[in-house]
């Protein structure tokens, strides 16, 4: 029969319009349901959604629209992370006011999401830059800094001079401002800290508790967390180089077994010693002044040539006082970590190694492999790292290094130097405190007051929240709250005089680490969130499922799962410290680059071809060759971007949906390709037409199983695939639930297609077949509706369904149904794969035998021979020895 093609520019509003007067994704707090709290990172407003969120909104959604069917109250909100640098750089270059951008930019974004049909609890809508939630992120901080979570102090920072800002580590490159070019100083300024470092072993502890997330993400918090057991030594300084009141150098080590592979000493150029060092001698202040014109980012310390200035200070051995070492400072130590001095063993580490080269120090081997000769063994360009046996190391030869660090570890702390043991174990973190001032407009105001009689004082709660002032200039480098002609003046709230508000901003992974907790009752005046009711009901947190990218997988996370623990200390939340239960990292959009020789161009320019194998690409508007580059993440700088807009008004947005699902694992990049796209969308279609043909045949018919025939072999197929696409969603493995819808699908056409009287194309089944048939095609539309959700709506209608399949629940499978009465053996002849066998599931060994060697297969083999021996492994293989 003659159908219409399916026109997703007209049905994806109507439906969208439909659930929204239904109101059918807004949540309510007292549904008795089962709660399941659904949630993908919120965006940044920059202004336009990209296919990146299109996969990670998408993957969201079919996990909403699943859980919903299947009976519980599904919370899935959506809001906007919207402070941060970038508008207040718009601010700046485009004279507008960064809140007019910001909520400019919203409102366009989130027209795009609901075009993806999206179901959003709209209702819940938050945004991090809105007084209303800003307040209770005081509020927090307040409460935190009463609890003794929250500290502020010095501490060294990257300066640039003329933005006149703190820049994070990876806003220097190269030593400059990213933004001003400017080379960066070295400021020690007064900062707020959240003392996240008060929770490393139990933040360390729980990762184990973390059974639904990557092993990665958990592997790469526990190395930024950097739990050590090592032991601090106090070596003496040798007195007649030390400057004056200082006596001895404090290390954190953990290979104090390597003591005797010791050649130097290096300290970080801020610390005490290297100050003293410095006063007499212009040459080491020069050195230390041109180190703090650098960034201090592990990756800068990391790729930086390795240098060093020798104070002429030494350091006596702990174990040989005729012993002594010379003490650098080196651009490689950081006061922020240990204590700021190493000791160098160049044979154990090869940044000791390299170091140790460069100026002449002595390289001493004292691990050596257990099958090495100690007479030849030798360290010249390359550091020995692992296991093995000590050398060259006086009373610890012959030890393994864990019993080197043992023996040493006992001997030094029964020295005493200056009334303290010489050596003493000692548990360190690499995790350091969450530095949260951020010296910029745009951004939560920090709720303090400075009074030069009182001190730091908290604004009252009565007072909240503290609102950022709209009348701003960004004329002047440098923080406009800083500059701004009233906004820093307040009264003393305890004395009364006139003091300042504090002028920094937080950082804005402060908002991102508590607003999941937000959405849980967005509309509560009197709490950042609610706690669960005293009758023992579960609330909504933690987070069932989150989705986002693994670029977050340290500092957003472990910053959330800081907030979750402090909100718990200070009341907020009761019962719960994790705040996400299950996590999920997706793969990238990626896709090809195109270039001409004057630079990056957009795919919607090029038209790709094969001729003759190869693919080539040309310019559309005037045929010029365009070179093909690397497969690379959509990126506005290679210009491989494709606007989902451009997608949904050509396709829809089902067909964007399903390509995004069914391409590759989840887990994985995807790779967008106009073919891949063109797919979906002949799918799209084709699921249209089925539904359009079997729409007359099924009208008015009940669903129902059938038991034999082909219609029963239909109805096991929609049992089977039913059960394992609800597993699979279950799973996130939504490239497999597609794999199998597509399998279903072409069953459907099967049986429809042989059951038809090629009069019209429309099928003549009998009752029981149209029965099968019905519930069939019901549990296909179940199955794609949270993928391809107008699509389902649309198809749902046309075969005369009641309501919205949006509203329908999730369908039972039939178990006996889902058992499979035969088995597949796969046959070997001689070890090698030769056929498959397929006999019921039940059958005897005698009879799997025999069924066997009646495959033409192994007929052919054997050649009329009898065969030496045939091994059944029951329900798994058969492997015949010729």
């Amino acid at each position: 029969m003659a159908t219409e093609r399916y026109n997703p520019r007209a049905s994806e509003p109507k439906w969208q319009k439909a659930w929204d007067a239904a109101k059918l994704f807004e949540t309510k707090n007292d549904d008795p349901r089962e709660k399941y709290y659904v949630l993908e990172m919120f965006p940044y407003p920059s202004g336009r959604i990209h296919m990146g969120h299109v996969r990670n909104y998408t993957m969201g959604d079919v996990v909403a629209r699943f859980q919903r069917a299947r009976g519980k109250n599904v919370l899935h909100p959506m809001g906007w992370d919207a402070f941060g640098l970038p508008a207040e750089n718009a601010a700046r270059d485009n004279k507008v006011n960064p809140r007019d951008w910001t909520y400019a930019n919203i409102e366009t974004m989130k027209g795009q999401l609901k075009t993806m049909g999206l179901s959003l609890d709209w209702a819940r809508e938050i945004a991090t830059c809105d007084p209303s939630y800003y307040r209770h992120q005081q509020k927090l901080f307040l409460d935190f800094w009463k609890a003794g979570l929250v500290e502020r102090r010095s501490a060294k920072v990257n300066w640039d001079p003329v933005d006149m800002t703190v820049l994070a580590n990876e806003q220097v490159i190269d030593g400059r401002g990213w933004r001003s070019g400017a080379p960066v100083e070295q400021r020690d300024l007064t900062q707020w800290f959240f003392k996240i470092t008060a929770m490393s072993q139990e933040l360390l502890d729980s990762l184990d508790t973390l059974e639904r997330w990557p092993e990665k993400v958990k592997l790469m918090q526990a190395n930024w967390i950097g739990r050590s057991e090592g032991l601090l030594i106090r070596w003496p300084l040798a007195a007649d180089t030390a400057p004056a009141g200082e006596s001895e150098l404090e290390v954190y080590t953990t290979r104090p077994d390597t003591i005797f592979g010791a050649s130097f000493m290096a300290i970080a150029a801020d610390h005490p010693l290297a100050r003293k060092a410095a006063e007499g001698n212009p040459q080491l202040a020069a050195f230390i002044d041109e180190i703090r014109h650098r960034g201090t980012s592990a990756a800068e310390l990391e790729t930086a040539e390795k240098k060093g200035f020798d104070t002429g200070i030494r350091v006596v051995h702990p174990f040989d006082p005729s012993w002594r070492l010379p003490v650098y400072v080196a651009n490689f130590v950081l006061m922020d970590y240990g204590t700021g001095a190493i000791f160098g063993c160049p044979s154990g580490d090869q940044r000791d190694l390299d170091f140790a080269n460069k100026y002449g120090l002595p390289v001493v081997p004292v691990v050596m492999p257990e099958d090495a000769d100690e007479k030849t063994f030798s360290i010249t360009e390359e550091a020995y790292v692992d296991d093995g046996l000590m050398i060259n190391s006086r009373f610890l030869d012959g030890m393994k290094p864990k019993a080197a660090f043992d023996e040493v570890a006992d001997r030094l702390a029964a020295v005493s130097i200056g009334n303290r043991p010489m050596g003493e174990r000692k548990v360190q973190f690499r995790l350091r405190d969450w530095l949260i001032s951020r010296q910029r407009y745009w951004g939560c105001p920090i709720p303090v007051i400075h009074c030069d009689d009182c001190g730091s004082l908290p604004v009252p709660d009565s007072a909240l929240p503290i609102e950022l002032p709209a009348d701003v200039s960004f004329d002047k480098p440098g923080n406009p709250l800083d500059h701004h002609p009233s906004w820093k003046h307040a009264d003393c709230p305890n004395c009364g005089k006139p003091a300042r508000r504090d002028t920094d901003t937080m950082d804005t992974f402060v908002d991102s680490s508590w607003y999941f907790a937000r959405f849980t009752d967005p509309w509560n005046e009197a709490a950042p969130t609610t706690l669960p009711a005293v009758d023992g009901k579960k609330g909504w947190l933690p987070v069932n499922q989150y989705i986002g990218g693994i670029e977050h997988a340290i500092l957003h996370l472990l910053y959330s799962r800081f907030y979750m623990r402090a909100m718990k200390a200070t009341g907020h939340v009761s019962d719960v410290e994790e705040p996400f239960e299950g996590l999920f990292t997706q793969g990238m959009v990626v896709h090809e680059t195109y270039r001409l020789p004057e630079g990056w161009i957009t795919p919607a320019e090029v038209k790709v071809e094969e001729v003759d194998g190869v693919r080539r690409a040309t310019l559309i508007k005037d045929g010029a060759p365009v070179e093909i580059g690397a497969i690379e993440k959509m990126s506005k700088s290679r210009k491989n971007v494709v606007d989902p807009d451009d997608i949904i008004a050509s396709y829809g947005a089902d067909t964007a949906r399903w390509f995004m699902l069914s391409d590759s694992p989840p887990e994985r990049d995807v790779i967008w390709t106009e073919a891949g796209v063109e797919g979906a969308y002949r799918f799209v279609q084709r699921v249209w037409r089925l539904v359009s043909e079997a729409a007359p045949v099924v009208a008015g018919v009940t669903p129902a199983d059938a038991s034999e025939g082909e219609a029963g072999a239909l109805s096991k197929v929609a049992h089977k695939t039913l059960k394992a696409v609800g597993e699979d969603i279950d799973r996130l493995g939504f490239n497999k639930a597609v794999a199998r819808i597509y399998d279903l699908t072409n069953k459907i056409s099967a049986f429809l297609g042989s059951s038809s009287d090629g009069t019209d194309g429309a099928a003549k089944l009998a009752s029981a077949d149209a029965a099968a048939l019905r519930q069939a095609m019901e549990f296909l539309l179940s199955m794609i509706a949270p993928m391809m959700p107008h699509l389902a709506e649309e198809c749902w209608a046309a075969l005369g369904g009641e309501g919205l399949i949006a509203e329908r629940p999730w369908p039972a499978f039939d178990p006996a149904l889902t058992v499979d009465n035969e088995i597949v053996y796969p046959v070997q002849i001689n070890g090698k794969k030769r056929g498959d066998l397929t006999i019921a599931r039940d059958a005897d060994q005698a009879a799997v035998e025999k069924a066997a060697l009646a495959l033409e297969v192994v007929q052919k083999a054997l050649e009329g021979k009898v065969p030496r021996k045939v091994i059944v492994v029951p329900q798994r293989i058969v492997n015949v020895v010729a």
